[in-house]
């Protein structure tokens, strides 16, 4: 079957960058890197990729966030119900100014909204924590995509997650690292390499990227990877 190709912008969003002094700011986020990004969905866009976006949606009672649990502190990690849980400061809440998606929205074919549901997590652009499925694998099989480009905020966590989770549902799946940044190097570095060994590929550029794709260099599948 013949590629077609999608994008997943994940969650660059006003409470994830330094550039509007969000809650959650990620390192390296200026302003410098959001227009960068955006330069770049521009020219997918302008290639012939359907562009698509993640965006955190959460309700002011969310799980992760720290202010919920009495006596706990951002990045306190917790057990609720027998799983797992990061604390986090409140971010991305619904109808808040640093909650939008920086990257013009006219760009955007669809933006899929995550991590709704008060008691669960959403890393994934793809399902949250609990295995409820979001909106976006639904959408990418209604366009034909068999490909996806990922990159955004951040590398450790919903890139991460969403590359996983595209692999797990048979897309074939490109990380590109220049406009990828991640909370912390270590575990930056462990993302891209978890991906890799699940058979993503990861791309320094897009110049990398699409000189790749002109090529004719196909990106793995998940069961074609070694």
């Amino acid at each position: 079957m013949k590629q077609k190709w999608g994008v997943i912008v994940t969650d660059i969003q006003g409470d994830f960058t330094e550039w509007k002094n969000g809650s959650l700011a990620v390192p390296g986020t200026g302003e410098a890197f959001v227009r960068a990004a955006e330069n770049g969905v521009r020219r997918l866009k302008d290639a012939g990729f359907l562009i698509f976006g993640c965006q955190d949606w959460h309700p002011s009672n969310h799980v992760s966030f720290a202010v919920n649990h009495p006596g706990r502190r951002p990045l306190d990690v917790i057990s609720i119900d027998g799983r797992t849980q990061m604390l986090w400061p409140p971010h991305c809440v619904q109808g808040t100014e640093n909650a939008r998606v920086l990257i013009d929205n006219n760009l955007f074919l669809a933006i899929v909204r995550k991590g709704q549901d008060p008691a669960f997590d959403s890393y994934s652009a793809f399902k949250d924590d609990a295995g409820v499925k979001t909106e976006m694998d639904a959408v990418l099989k209604e366009n034909g995509v068999s490909h996806v480009v990922i990159f955004g905020l951040a590398t450790d966590y919903c890139v991460r997650a969403t590359a996983l989770d595209a692999l797990i549902a048979g897309y074939g799946v490109v990380i590109v690292e220049e406009y990828c940044r991640g909370i912390a190097p270590e575990t930056t570095a462990a993302s891209l390499q978890k991906a890799a060994q699940n058979g993503a590929l990861a791309v320094g550029t897009l110049d990398e990227f699409l000189s790749g794709i002109e090529g004719g260099e196909p990106a793995k599948r998940r069961e074609d990877a070694p």
